[in-house]
């Protein structure tokens, strides 16, 4: 029998979808990221099938067991507490260990923090990456922001309310001061967006303190300034100083800057004729 991946509500119970409430029903068993979360939903919407704990401290027993149910001929399906399962969750191992022994996987799409925040950020994010959570180890941290610099999307990160402060003078840090939306709450009473800069964002939550969980959406790196032949000219007057002749200094200063060599050669005559028209 399947495994079926169910989102559920980010905060408002009325975003939980008809086919969801159908589908839990008839399942044999649920496995819930906090099964103490889930009930809550599950007494909301008078479900009665039983709950199995599973979570990244016991996933690897708690799948093996969940896996083997499955193959016997029960169906299942994965919830976590807000949002889609596997997605930056320890779902992704079940899912995963489900292929692995063909055992179908079927989805109940529902509401995703990633999707919501990045419509509410009123970034052009035709294109946009997902980061997940940033590593709490210092150095895994600073790898991970390093090797985004130069990123060009959109990205998408989740945050703790207790890890914001840091992870925001992390990113000013390491990408300088860029565009950032920060939403917390979504979908619930105390919803909030907020749009700016990361220096910005930084003051706001060390005179607020971040309560909630929070989705940012930072803008991504700016494309690289196009080359001009005017910016190969003072390689190429260096070189000539150096004892090239003309046409191969502005051959080789058109090379390392990526430029056609004409215009830089025109500009770098240009040069000596007025400077030995100076000279005399």
């Amino acid at each position: 029998m399947p495994l079926y991946i169910v989102g559920t509500p980010l905060g408002n119970l009325g975003d939980f979808s008809p086919r969801a409430v159908e589908v839990l029903r008839a399942c044999d068993f649920i496995a819930a990221e906090d099964t103490r979360v889930t009930m809550k939903l599950l007494a909301r919407f008078a479900i009665h099938t039983p709950l199995v704990s599973y979570h990244e401290h016991n996933r690897l027993r708690s799948g093996a067991e969940l896996v083997e149910r499955l193959a016997a001929g029960q169906k299942g399906a994965l919830v976590t507490d807000a949002g889609m399962p596997a997605v930056s969750d320890p779902g992704a191992d079940l899912t995963a260990a489900c292929a692995e022994r063909g055992i179908e996987v079927l989805v109940v799409p529902g509401p995703c923090a990633v999707s919501a925040a990045v419509a509410l950020s009123g970034f052009a994010a035709g294109r946009f990456c997902f980061e997940g959570f940033l590593s709490v180890t210092g150095k895994n941290r600073r790898e991970h922001l390093a090797s985004l610099k130069d990123e060009r999307r959109a990205m998408v990160f989740y945050e703790a309310p207790h890890k914001l402060i840091y992870t925001l003078r992390d990113m000013l840090a390491a990408w300088g001061d860029r565009r950032v939306s920060v939403s917390r709450e979504m979908t619930k009473l105390h919803e909030q967006t907020l749009r700016g800069t990361l220096s910005g964002a930084l003051a706001h939550f060390e005179r607020t303190p971040p309560r909630g969980e929070f989705t940012l959406v930072i803008e991504g790196a700016a494309p690289p300034k196009a080359a001009m032949p005017e910016d190969a000219l003072a390689a190429a007057l260096r070189y000539r100083e150096e004892g090239f002749s003309l046409r191969d200094a502005a051959r080789k200063a058109a090379e390392e800057n990526g430029v056609s060599r004409r215009p830089v050669y025109e500009m770098l005559l240009k040069s000596c004729v007025e400077n030995d028209d100076k000279g005399q």
